[in-house]
């Protein structure tokens, strides 16, 4: 059974609070323009506070890891506005990403954020004695990766062999869609960092399960979006990814970086060889699409840490801005899938 978790304060991180930055990004005025409709935290106003998050305790298949998870219930009386899953970088977590979550919530959305294999609170048993008590995901490499996304192993998806950390969460999320708690016809992944390529190979994978008698067995995806994506994590790479379907040319796609990002360039830059009429960049003047139109966005929200520096994409997904009229990354979210909702 779910157990209730503890709520942090939303400006606390898996290191504590964040160090101080300050998003630059357009008024919403000007969000409205770029994609159908806004997102205004002051749609929250007033509402009854969220539910609390729940900690999920799942176990993969056949490596038997324990993985958790947190799950943060819609607080919205007629259904979720969506179902999101939320995938952390590399040495990040789902405390990492909570201040995204807690605002995708109050948004409206059912939302569950795991600790991927080898994070927080889903250690790895074959590394606990090389890592002991440090940081296991120093240890991780290519085929951990892949095993987070991997999803395979028979005809019926039911009774599948392989099920890694974002099938075992979906497969979750399927028993709570029976019970109408969620709505799998509007589900999202929303990944970070690393969290970008594990949640787009997983995204091509759930893409890949054949339809049987009883309908499809995948195709759960309605839209996906990447915060700086890294294209290449210890031999586990985005690049063989981008030209693939439903990536290549299906699905809506929305990739949020700083502007300071080269991978998240590249991979931006990839997608539009094969949507070259239907992307939207908000730091170009004559984007080729209309806002109402693209499958492609590139949204770029000037943020830096204390110092200058350039931010973790953790960070940078759970920034919130005191000020309702500046743009930040929940805000682009909820703008992003509402735009493509009311396609």
């Amino acid at each position: 059974m779910p157990v209730p978790a503890r709520r942090r304060p939303p400006s606390q991180g898996v290191n504590g609070p964040p160090k101080t930055c300050s998003p630059r990004g357009p008024a919403l005025a000007l969000v409205a323009v770029m994609l159908l409709g806004s997102a205004s935290r002051a749609d929250t106003d007033d509402k009854p506070a969220p539910p609390e998050p729940e900690r999920l305790s799942l176990q993969t298949m056949p490596d038997a890891v324990d993985l958790a998870a947190w799950y943060y219930a819609s607080p919205a009386e007629d259904g979720p506005l969506a179902t999101v899953l939320l995938v952390h970088d590399l040495g990040g977590s789902h405390a990492a990403l909570e201040p995204l979550a807690l605002a995708l919530q109050a948004g409206g959305c059912a939302v569950v954020a795991p600790d991927l294999r080898g994070h927080g609170k889903s250690p790895l048993e074959r590394l606990k004695a090389a890592a002991g008590e440090g940081d296991q995901s120093k240890l991780l490499k290519r085929n951990d990766f892949m095993a987070m996304a991997a999803t395979a192993g028979g005809r019926l998806r039911t009774q599948s062999a392989v099920r890694g950390d974002l099938e075992c969460i979906r497969n979750w999320l399927k028993q709570r869609a029976e019970k109408g708690e969620v709505d799998m016809e509007k589900f999202y992944l929303v990944g970070s960092g690393l969290g970008a390529a594990v949640a787009s190979t997983w995204t091509i994978a759930d893409a890949a399960w054949p339809p049987v008698a009883s309908g499809p067995q995948g195709g759960d995806v309605r839209g996906l979006v990447l915060i700086e994506p890294a294209l290449v994590t210890r031999g586990f790479s985005m690049t063989r990814l981008l030209p693939l379907e439903p990536l290549r040319t299906d699905l809506p796609v929305m990739i949020l970086s700083t502007g300071d990002s080269r991978d998240s360039q590249k991979v931006f830059d990839q997608f539009k060889r094969s949507r070259p009429n239907s992307w939207f960049d908000n730091r170009e003047k004559n984007s080729p699409a209309k806002d109402t139109e693209a499958s492609l966005f590139f949204l770029a929200i000037p943020a830096r840490a204390a110092g200058g520096k350039q931010l973790p994409a953790d960070q940078f997904a759970a920034l919130r801005s005191a000020d309702p009229r500046r743009l930040d990354p929940a805000t682009a979210v909820l703008t992003f899938i509402r735009a493509t909702l009311d396609r």
